[in-house]
């Protein structure tokens, strides 16, 4: 071996492509572990259906499916999407609806 060689091989470590190495049996406790804990369900889906169902927004929600059916149905003016209806009115009412009641139940 070369003078720069092992001058440099002292500083820097050698890997070897067909050694194998083990993991500690700690290392797979904790994977383990990691598997068994299971992800909360969602809650605003749930909560969304509900207050698109409630008093509160259901004019809205049938105000939103009506301009769906008459726009699919070809009645609708000329490039009419009913995009208005579901954000800025149907979305806004069951948003403001769902807030409240969701970050109540993540405390």
């Amino acid at each position: 071996m070369s003078s720069i060689a092992s001058f440099f091989s002292s500083f820097i470590g050698t890997a070897h492509a067909d050694a194998e190495e083990k993991a500690p049996a700690d290392e797979e406790v904790v994977v383990e572990a990691a598997a068994e804990e299971e992800e909360p369900e969602d809650l605003q889906p749930i909560l969304r259906e509900e207050c698109k169902a409630s008093a509160k927004c259901e004019a809205l929600t049938k105000h939103f499916e009506h301009c769906q059916e008459k726009v699919n149905a070809g009645q609708g003016f000329k490039g009419e999407d009913c995009v208005e209806e579901l954000y800025e009115i149907m979305m806004h009412c069951v948003d403001s609806s769902v807030a409240p009641k969701l970050f109540a139940k993540l405390r």
